[in-house]
């Protein structure tokens, strides 16, 4: 493991400074888009470095502190990443603050620090922030990448076979459900655009596996029937999710909502999900071979990450999303005998760039859009009040269509599927950078996860603490 973080890291620092040897040149004249002016003046490659790394720092600062706080408490340590990231940006200290949030550097701590450490010049500050705000936003997009990747790793196909057409029935009712309902009423209640309000309807399908699993285990019910449903319902989840958000993402770019479009988006992502997944099944064994022959440094994670970027690659080609690639890429390795060792090495790159995304979708959140005390605001708090109720009314009502279980606790599967979690979070950050979210709408929908996640561990000890009866139960008591 200590080769691996060594290699890691002088992966990530060579690959870091050839990125900035090639883009920044051309980021110099990207702030066209901030002031006209600013195309004119030449960027300082050391300053927008400087900015990059105090960037950095205050990044891991917030997604550490919070993680640990969270995690003393009992919580996931990803609420801690979104909430310091809430903190550290434009909500409270505007530390990290970016270009499409009406931010020309003028209001950023950071930009104003290195005005007084560095030679940065009043007239290059404008190019200077868009540079380096768009070098931590394209690590930001690594992150939720790698952070995909890293799910499809998680994940198991067999177990889902295993779990058989319960845990596929509460998965597909959870997300038809949520989606449909938020969707609908956003559009009738709330006359949200429509393209928008399927994007926050999206939001609503996912389930967090992690969490629920972290959940089950402690109380000693991951074996139990409901925990298995659970867990099987939450992968497919995930899979139903992804793809329902990479057809969401698709039509937010395309600009249009036609039955044609869809239907073609399903099938591209059915197609290409099933596909890579057979051929991946197929040419696996040659993988692995291939792997054991190399003699260099890395091999694994190295052809692993080739396999998931020319994935994400193909699936931004067919007008999918880049992160079903690589979400795809972790199913297919995942089903590898290297599946635990490359777990193990993708975790120290997912340390590094994952940290990025949270805290960056937390620092872009405008918490400010939702005070009850501007009058503009107040539509915006209900808008979230909505989301939170079919967010979790939807979850459990899927939880009661599991059938031929007699005596099965169906309100605590519904309730195990109500965290959203870092999954919702993915959600919110591509809405984010797609331009298909209102301030409001944004923050409601990170509001929305917030809560979920942070109501589901309590509510699901609750619902096990007594269960329906059933004789297999006993059984499967906690150990």
């Amino acid at each position: 493991m200590a080769e691996s973080l060594i290699w890691v890291n002088s992966l990530t620092t060579t690959l870091f400074n050839s990125f900035l040897d090639q883009t920044l040149p051309l980021l110099a004249t990207a702030g066209t888009e901030v002031a006209p002016a600013a195309h004119s003046v030449k960027v300082d490659e050391a300053i927008v470095v400087a900015g990059v790394l105090l960037s950095l720092v205050v990044i891991y600062l917030a997604s550490k502190i919070g993680g640990e706080i969270c995690a003393r408490i009992n919580l996931p340590p990803v609420l801690g990443d979104l909430v310091g990231g809430v903190i550290v940006g434009v909500s409270v200290l505007k530390l990290i603050v970016f270009p499409e949030g009406g931010e020309d550097g003028s209001s950023s701590v950071l930009m104003n620090l290195l005005q007084r450490t560095t030679s940065l010049e009043p007239e290059a500050l404008v190019a200077t922030f868009a540079a380096q705000s768009e070098v931590i936003a394209i690590l930001a997009e690594l992150g939720v990448i790698i952070l995909l990747f890293e799910i499809g790793l998680e994940s198991d196909l067999k177990e889902l076979i295993k779990y058989g057409p319960q845990a596929a029935v509460v998965a597909v009712v959870g997300v038809v459900l949520p989606f449909g309902a938020g969707t609908l009423g956003l559009i009738s209640l709330f006359h949200v655009a429509t393209i928008p309000a399927i994007f926050a309807g999206a939001a609503l399908t996912a389930t967090s596996i992690g969490i629920t699993a972290k959940v089950l285990a402690e109380i000693g019910r991951l074996g139990d029937k409901e925990g298995q449903i659970i867990i099987g319902a939450a992968v497919l989840d995930d899979i139903l999710g992804i793809i329902v958000l990479a057809v969401v993402a698709s039509l937010v770019k395309t600009g249009e909502v036609e039955i044609t479009n869809i239907a073609y988006l399903i099938v591209s992502a059915g197609a290409f999900l099933i596909g890579v997944i057979i051929l991946g099944r197929f040419l696996s064994p040659y993988y692995v071979a291939f792997v054991k022959e190399l003699k260099t440094r890395g091999p694994l994670l190295i052809t692993a990450l080739i396999i998931a970027f020319v994935l994400s690659y193909v699936g931004a080609a067919i007008r999918l999303e880049a992160i079903l690639g690589a979400f795809a890429a972790g199913l297919v390795l995942g089903e590898t005998e290297t599946q635990r060792e490359l777990e193990e090495q993708v975790v120290p790159l997912a340390d590094f760039f994952v940290p990025i995304f949270f805290v960056v979708v937390g620092a872009k959140t405008n918490l400010g859009v939702l005070n009850p005390a501007v009058p503009s605001n107040r539509e915006g708090l209900i808008i979230a009040a909505f989301l939170i109720v079919v967010a979790m009314i939807g979850k459990v009502l899927a939880g009661f269509t599991v059938f031929g279980q007699p005596g099965i606790n169906r309100l605590a599967i519904g309730i195990g599927m109500i965290p959203r979690g870092e999954v919702g979070l993915v959600f919110a950050g591509v809405g984010v950078a797609s331009g298909a979210l209102s301030p409001s709408l944004e923050a409601a929908i990170i509001m929305m996860v917030i809560l979920t996640t942070f109501v589901a561990p309590p509510l699901l000890r609750v619902a096990f603490k007594d269960p329906l009866p059933e004789p297999e139960s006993a059984g499967s008591a906690p150990k």
